[in-house]
């Protein structure tokens, strides 16, 4: 008979502290690779130069495949392939989204950049990074669960001149893995997330469609401020 798991359960190895050491080095990981990415490089040029990266900063390994998206490519969801020959170009837009081990302990962390000056690009990218924070915020304060804090998503977004992908919902972390709880996505998770073991997953596109920006990070009650633009 096969037992079914809370969707907060974690692991006997799992060390709140530890989750947060993942979560740091994960994001510190999005960074480096960031300002080692050019314009002229490829998709797969980037995803092997993110591995590398990863390897020199003592991961133990991936939990889910690195995803680096330029251009219009910054659409696509989690699910849908890199395009290995995407070009970066000079005045673009991209964003990395990484979910590796440390230490037995799952980090996952997702940021957007820009290459040039277009101010709707850059906008879009401090438009994902704000609108974390606000649901982060209300998350905080408020307690709400999972659905409501993607209606509140939602609405926000649309509200600052955005549109919200609601097919990405956030999911679990915890001590490696946390498939094994099959816990589905925070959206789903009616109840107060608590903290430490949900990742709050934030996509938008611009209204006409031609670039997105993707923000993800801990919810975590231990402070966390913006990075800068």
């Amino acid at each position: 008979m096969s037992q079914t798991c809370h969707p907060e359960a974690v692991g006997p190895r799992f060390s709140p502290d530890k989750m947060l050491v993942a979560r740091d080095k994960t994001m510190e990981a999005v960074q480096r690779i960031a300002s080692l990415i050019r314009p002229g490089m490829t998709e797969q040029q980037a995803k092997v130069l993110a591995k590398d990266e990863l390897e020199k900063m003592g991961m133990d390994r991936l939990w889910h495949g690195i995803i680096i998206r330029f251009g219009a490519s910054t659409l696509k969801t989690f699910s849908q392939p890199i395009d290995p020959d995407n070009v970066l170009l000079e005045d673009d837009i991209f964003f990395i989204d990484l979910g590796v081990v440390w230490d037995g302990h799952e980090g996952d962390a997702g940021d957007t950049f820009v290459t040039g000056d277009h101010a709707g690009k850059r906008a879009c990218a401090r438009a994902a990074r704000q609108l974390w924070f606000e649901v982060a915020t209300k998350w905080r304060a408020e307690g709400p669960g999972g659905p409501a804090l993607y209606q509140f998503a939602q609405a926000r977004a649309q509200a600052m001149g955005w549109k919200l992908n609601m097919d990405i919902q956030g999911h679990r972390v915890s001590d490696f893995p946390h498939a094994i709880y099959k816990a589905g996505s925070l959206g789903d998770f009616s109840a107060c997330p608590d903290t430490g073991l949900w990742i709050l997953e934030i996509q938008i596109s611009d209204p006409a469609g031609t670039c997105g920006a993707f923000y993800e990070d801990l919810l975590s009650r231990h402070d966390q401020s913006p990075p800068a633009a």
